[in-house]
């Protein structure tokens, strides 16, 4: 079954994926770029999976910023018409974008050149209706947990009637639920994630464990600083716990340290930056080289309460970095190994976990060489592309 894997060690190397059979020609479709930062770097790598293995029939995009995949395999929609209603709020925008690149993918599949099709979670139901009735197995990417979180399933909500045009073009919950249930497989990123599958009914057979990679070339250990340098990278947003951070880092008040948060400080976090401030505290703001920061700390703090795998946690770790972090960001850290797992919301387990590595330099210095070696030996782009093509394997398996 394919929840097997759910538990089962990661391969070691790109070829290790077992006997079976793989797509011929795989249609790969995404509402990110291909390359670039955040969701992009993720669209590259795993579309990677199928040109390297040499069945890559074609990946959609809204970007090629890439050089690796030939341009005649990726359908860019830079220039996309989408572009004349940007006025709009971001949820309508960025809905109506989902909902032209799974037009353009329904269009693709119709055309009968593919015998795979990979997607991701609310970019897909036309596509995945479409591949449905023609017969084409199909894999969806799931990028944080289920739809209704760990609640349980309850009814389908129809949609009024009368809608605004302009609530049209949102993504909803509708219509998630229903890409879950076209799709043959859904690749979870972490335990976290599955469970939140499980609570809503969903059988093993149909998850497929898939955390994220991160490139351990670029993103290597450097010299430990001269003070306690706490470091955050990501969005500053209060889903991935900036304002528990701040306010535990201004409770504690600690001498000879510092923190760095690297990332989009957006409206919301400003309220909690003003009034948690302190002197000792330095927004670097967003870096496309965040690799260059990262390897500048003593520890790394991401208290978020909702991720699927957060990137930024595999890049943390592979810099080395000792890491606070929570279970709702993925499966990286093991607690008292790499790193320590606080609980989401919890400013005070926040200040107890960074008191305490600021006062165990000691325990500091192994758990950044534990961290480094977990992501070496279980999270790198080659053990998430082969990983891919044995989930690929496993669904054509079960549907042969």
């Amino acid at each position: 079954m394919l929840g097997e894997t759910l538990n089962a060690p990661p391969p070691t190397n790109s070829a290790s994926t077992g006997a079976g059979r793989l797509p011929g020609s795989l249609l790969y479709s995404t509402s990110a770029r291909i390359g670039g930062t955040g969701l992009d770097i993720e669209a590259l790598e795993k579309s990677l999976a199928a040109y390297r293995g040499g069945f890559l029939g074609q990946v959609i995009g809204y970007d090629n910023r890439q050089e690796e995949i030939p341009p005649a395999l990726v359908h860019s929609l830079r220039f996309h018409p989408v572009r004349l209603i940007s006025f709009l709020d971001r949820p309508y925008y960025y809905g109506a974008k989902k909902k032209y690149v799974d037009w353009i993918a329904s269009r693709e599949l119709a055309t009968g050149r593919y015998d795979f099709f990979h997607t991701w979670s609310g970019d897909s139901l036309q596509a995945l209706r479409v591949a449905r009735k023609r017969g084409i197995p199909t894999a969806l990417e799931i990028p944080t947990w289920h739809r209704d979180g760990g609640n349980q399933r309850g009814p389908q909500v129809p949609r009024k009637p009368g809608r605004r045009w302009k609530d049209n073009l949102l993504v909803d919950r509708n219509q998630i639920l229903e890409e879950y249930e076209l799709a043959d497989v859904l690749l979870v990123f972490s335990q976290k994630a599955a469970e939140s599958f499980r609570i809503q009914g969903f059988p093993e057979e149909k998850l497929f464990y898939l955390p994220n990679g991160v490139d351990v070339e670029r993103f290597q250990p450097g010299t430990p600083p001269p003070v306690f340098r706490a470091i955050f990278s990501g969005a500053l947003i209060e889903r991935k716990g900036i304002h528990i951070l701040l306010e535990a880092w201004h409770r504690l008040d600690l001498k000879n340290a510092e923190l760095w948060l690297v990332g989009s400080v957006h409206d919301e976090a400003k309220p909690h930056l003003e009034k948690f401030w302190r002197d000792n505290i330095k927004v670097v703001g967003f870096k496309r080289d965040v690799e260059n920061y990262l390897n500048q700390g003593t520890i790394y703090v991401f208290p978020s309460a909702l991720e699927g795998n957060a990137k930024t946690v595999n890049e943390a770790a592979a810099c080395g970095l000792a890491i606070i972090t929570t279970r709702e960001a993925g499966d990286v850290v093991n607690h008292d190994v790499e790193g320590l797992i606080v609980p989401p919301g919890n400013v005070a387990a926040v200040m107890a976990a960074i008191q305490d590595l600021y006062d165990h330099p000691e325990k500091v210095a192994r758990m950044r060489v534990a961290a480094r070696q977990r992501v070496v030996e279980h999270f790198t782009w080659d053990i998430c592309r082969a990983r891919l093509l044995r989930a690929y394997q496993l669904v054509l398996q079960k549907k042969s």
